[in-house]
Parts: structure tokens; sequence; C-alpha cells
């Protein structure tokens, strides 16, 4: 397999955590920044087993090594009492860089992460971006089967997606005591599977699910703690219209999408596939946000009247507008959302991203092909630059 180089700049000398979803490379990654790293694999039972019960061996474990040597722990979650000894031995000054590597962030949300108080940086690793693949990117099948270097080069992805899935279920989920009732979990997770690139309505879910709301509510923030899931705020600074409140959910990959959206006889598949195509632009938004050095806000904007706009970057130098559609031809139709947010904030970059092949300019609004925009996408640069 050809390696991949990712554009995740690790920080140089200071500890930190490095979470991201199963599947999206972290112990790959980890073993050629740090190849001579003493290593600690948390999935491994014996190993979980031994530094569950004695977490006082870490200390042993790193001063039979040199000073500076770097200590890698995967999936520390799984034995949150580490981190005490992780804060003693940096408050040691011994030089040792941690990197503390995870699935799941519902243990250590009140105890690790907080006691650890800015001695390590948090970073995040996500699935393939379409520049980091270069000629190996395809539109198509990042739709179809998402960007995950685990199911990337596989050669039946959709029966890989399948076992991802089972594998959090039953690793994740059931193992860690998480829930009480599986089937009702695994029913959550086809019903959440309609609220992709969608407007997040608990009570509408909690009906189809047959749960009481609290429970569903539950249900996300698992989601969200074994970063499955996310959700994007409504874009409401300066708002001249009457906004919606509700947030936006997605799911972490467009192939993950795809494998838990059951299928109907009334299903349209084009809409499936423009609900996955608008996750494939966030979880590259995102990712280009996470390793870009100057951080930028990801909303959305939708008035009571209907109107929105898919996504709205902001920071302290840039603002765009962006709109994603399937279609491979711009409509008249397909730029009114753009203009309406033109129209409160002439400020803004408005891009309409759609599956054509030319890059036009309509008024005020670049019209681009989503895999060129997805394919110029780097870190540390603009979202858009001409050549």
């Amino acid at each position: 397999m050809t390696i991949i180089k990712r554009f995740f700049n690790p920080p140089i000398h200071e500890s930190y955590f490095l979470f991201g979803p199963r599947g999206t490379g972290k112990s790959t990654l980890t073993t050629l920044l740090y190849p001579k790293a003493v290593r600690l694999n948390l999935l491994l039972p014996e190993i979980a087993h031994t530094y569950l019960s004695h977490p006082e061996r870490l200390e042993k474990l790193v001063l039979a090594h040199p000073e500076g040597t770097s200590i890698i722990i995967d999936e520390i979650q799984k034995a949150p009492a580490l981190l005490d000894v992780v804060h003693h031995l940096i408050e040691a000054k011994r030089n040792n860089q941690f990197i503390l590597t995870g699935s799941s962030a519902r243990k250590l949300k009140n105890t690790g992460v907080n006691l650890l108080g800015g001695r390590a940086i948090k970073c995040a690793l996500h699935p393939f971006m379409a520049a980091e693949l270069g000629k190996q990117f395809s539109i198509e099948h990042a739709v179809q089967h998402g960007l995950l270097p685990l199911i990337f080069d596989s050669e039946d992805p959709k029966a890989k997606l399948k076992a991802y899935l089972h594998l959090y279920l039953r690793e994740e989920v059931q193992t860690e005591g998480l829930i009480r009732n599986l089937e009702s979990f695994s029913r959550f997770l086809e019903v959440i599977s309609f609220s992709h690139a969608s407007i997040l309505n608990i009570s509408n879910i909690a009906r189809e699910c047959e749960v009481k709301r609290k429970t569903v509510e539950n249900y996300l923030g698992i989601l969200e703690d074994l970063l499955l899931a996310y959700h994007l705020p409504v874009f409401s600074k300066h708002a001249q219209r009457h906004l919606i409140s509700h947030p936006k959910f997605y799911l972490f990959d467009a192939g993950v999408y795809q494998i838990l959206r059951p299928r109907g006889f009334l299903d349209k598949p084009e809409e499936i596939s423009g609900h996955a195509l608008e996750g494939l632009v966030a979880q590259h938004l995102r990712a280009w946000n996470e390793y870009s050095e100057q951080q930028h806000t990801i909303a959305y904007w939708r008035t009571k009247a209907g109107v929105e706009v898919d996504f709205i970057i902001y920071g302290e130098k840039n603002f765009y507008a962006i709109e994603v559609k399937s279609a491979n031809k711009v409509h008249r139709a397909d730029l009114k959302s753009l203009e309406a947010f033109l129209a409160d904030y002439p400020m803004a970059t408005a891009i309409l991203l759609y599956g054509g092949k030319e890059r036009l300019r309509e008024k005020n609004i670049l019209c681009l092909p989503i895999s060129d925009f997805l394919q110029q996408l780097l870190p540390n640069q603009p979202l858009w630059t001409e050549k």
C-alpha cells in the first residue's frame, strides 16, 4: 500500500491528545512520525488489563528508557487512570513527549482532559482529504464509500463499512457499557441517518425510535463523544432576519452515512447521494479548519422562511458562504439562497459548489466544480484561490 502523507502537523515538543474515530489512521500516522517511540496499545486486552490494575507501571516503563523518549498510548480512554501518571511525569520535566490517541472522549470528559489542564494540546485526525489523495481521489467513490483510511483500499468497501459499524457497536458502545439496550440504539442509528445534513429535530427522532426525548439526547451525546457525529450551529451574527435555532446534524464520514441509511422503494437515490455529497464537503471543511493554524467557526444559515445556505465559515480575516448542489449545471434557482445571504452580508465571499466541470462567475457568486474545490483545499490556505 502506498503511504499517503497526511496534512496533520503534530506539535514538535509538547505532549498532545490525538482524537479521531476508529479507522482514521492514528496508529499508522504515529508509527510513521515516531518510529523509535515506546508504545502502549490499550486495545490489546492483556495490556489494558495490566495498566488498568496497575497504572503506576507506566512510570516504571518511562523511567526505564532514556530521557526524552516519546511515549505513545493508544486508546487512552480505555485506562483513564493513566492520565494521573502522565500528569505526574509531565510535571517531572523529563522532556518526554506523550502522544495520547483516543477514539472516544466520553470517559475523559470529567477526569482525564481536565486533569491535564492545558499541559497537553488537543488535536484531531480526520478521514482523508481529497488533496492528500491527489490523483487517487475519486469524488464518486468518496460519496459512496467515504474517505476512511481503513476503508479506502478495501476490495469490498461496503462489506468493510458494515464490519466497521459492527465494531463500534460491539467494542465502543456495548463493551464500554454506554447503553443498556443495544437493539434500541441500533434502531436509533437507522433513524438518525435520515437527519444527516439536515436540521436536527429531537422530538421527531424520539417518536420514530419509540423512546423518550432524554434517551435520544443521551444517544446523540454518545455519537458525539465517540466522534461519529457533530452538529453545526446557526450563523446569527448581526442577523437581519428571523432565523431558526436548531442545529444541523452530520455523521463524520459520507461512507458511514451511506451504510447506516436504510433504503426503501420510495427513496430517491439522488436525494441520498445529495446528502452524502454535502456531508463530504462538511468533513473536508472540518479537516481543513482543524489542520490550519488560524481557526474558523463553521455554521449554517437558515431563515424561518426556509432560505438556507449550507455552510458559513468565518474567522478574523475570512468570511465565506458556501452552497452545495449535485446538479451538473448551474440553475438560476440555485443562486437564490446565496444572493439572499449576500444582501445581508455583502462582505462575504459566496461560492456555489456544483457537479459540473466549468468554473463560472454569476454576478458576485463563484460557481466551482466540487471536485476541483476539494482537491485544492489545503490547510493554512484560503478556501479557494484562482490559479
